[in-house]
């Protein structure tokens, strides 16, 4: 998503790109993602909370937020430098810095809808269900943060008949609920498939299974070279590959670690059509309308990203869920998923020049590649072909 969205902004400013995929379009976490376009809730993962939360997770293998005993001493140095920011100060500073992002993200998916994009995106309030208010209480003390930093959101309190209305998949366990308005959603992999499509047309070539190995200087250009020995010339390079940017984007001075932060999802049928994204933040799960029935999307699991599926991570969030939905078909499930989420220890993604000439990067979205895939594009473009690092970019820089 994020890669596709840089090439299409680069071709509005009469660039000619050329797209290389180690396994094809929407292949990986842009299309088993939930689908949600919610600025309203693309926040940092490194708020305090989250470490004490961490910290009670580590001895319950069922917890959304999963740490396999490992000796990995790269993946501990990263759980480390992350600890260290998951303070409030930290927290805002990332909240701060994403504020752009976020007041930008929904207008440039409406750029692309608008130019050749045909996957829609549908507008709907994303509700937040909680079994008790005291749960609630937490989820508002956030909304309240960030809209003291600037981004204005709009959220109403719900119980009773009008939160049964809202989301009927709610079971009576569910006591309180939140609104947030002016959000959206997509179906991921039908909306990154539609824009390589649109990039595609404007004349680019897509090519597929190009694992790449190396980019190297030859003759005033670059060669981004493939193990099978395949090569693409090019005067700049972004490098917009996720959970795996530090392979090639360490020999370029990008300093911060990115670490692979599992998510699951899987589709089940439901008795009643969904009609909007419900969020369940006791458990961490998110719930989407997807081709008639429903994505479940949750869990963030510290693993290597190449790891095949755990059916228990799976096995975990549909106990976690059950209590909470009603008129949900859990043996139904199809698609079995797992992806890895490129997460950065300061909350911050990595967008911007390397200390490499013509090399540029892309990534570290954490959960939001997503919701700001099109803005980090339109905003990379314009740095890669004026030279100037637009403002909002500048608490982003990959050399940090």
């Amino acid at each position: 998503m994020v890669g596709l969205s840089t090439a299409w902004f680069l071709q509005e400013r009469g660039v000619e790109v050329t797209v290389v995929d180690r396994d094809g379009v929407a292949a990986g976490a842009s299309w088993g993602n939930a689908g949600w376009l919610s600025p309203g809730l693309a926040i940092p993962l490194n708020e305090p909370g989250i470490l004490r939360y961490g910290l009670r997770s580590l001895l319950d293998p069922g917890a959304p937020l999963h740490v396999p005993a490992t000796p990995d001493v790269k993946l501990l140095s990263f759980l480390t430098r992350f600890a260290m920011n998951c303070t409030w100060k930290s927290w805002s500073s990332a909240v701060q810095a994403n504020l752009a992002f976020n007041e930008e993200c929904l207008e440039a998916f409406d750029v692309l809808t608008a130019n050749g994009v045909e996957a829609p995106t549908v507008e709907a309030p994303i509700t937040a269900a909680f079994e008790n208010t005291r749960q609630a209480v937490g989820l508002l003390h956030e909304l309240r943060r960030i809209d003291d930093s600037g981004l204005k959101i709009r959220y109403t309190a719900l119980d009773g008949d009008a939160l049964r209305e809202q989301a009927p998949q709610l079971s009576s366990r569910v006591k309180a609920g939140i609104r947030l308005d002016g959000q959206r959603y997509v179906d991921p992999g039908r909306f990154t498939r539609s824009l390589a499509d649109a990039v595609a047309a404007r004349g680019a070539v897509i090519r597929s299974g190009f694992r790449v190995t190396g980019v190297h200087d030859d003759s005033g250009a670059l060669s981004v070279r493939s193990g099978a020995g395949d090569s693409v010339r090019a005067d700049a390079v972004v490098l917009a590959t996720g959970a795996w940017l530090n392979d090639l984007g360490a020999a370029w001075g990008v300093r911060v670690p990115v670490r692979a932060g599992r998510g699951y999802s899987f589709t089940v049928p439901t008795d009643q059509p969904v009609s909007g994204p419900v969020y369940l933040p006791a458990v961490r799960v998110a719930c989407t309308p997807y081709q008639g029935r429903l994505r479940v999307a949750g869990t963030m699991e510290f693993r290597d990203a190449d790891a095949p599926l755990d059916r228990a991570r799976i096995d975990a969030i549909i106990a976690s869920a059950r209590p909470l939905l009603t008129g949900v078909s859990w043996d139904g499930l199809t698609d079995p998923w797992v992806g890895p989420r490129p997460v950065t220890p300061d909350g911050r993604p990595l967008v911007g020049a390397t200390d490499a000439p013509g090399r540029f990067v892309a990534g570290g979205h954490g959960m939001w590649g997503l919701t700001h895939g099109p803005v980090t594009g339109r905003m990379l473009a314009e740095q890669i072909t004026t030279g100037k690092q637009p403002a909002a970019l500048r608490d982003f820089d990959p050399t940090r």
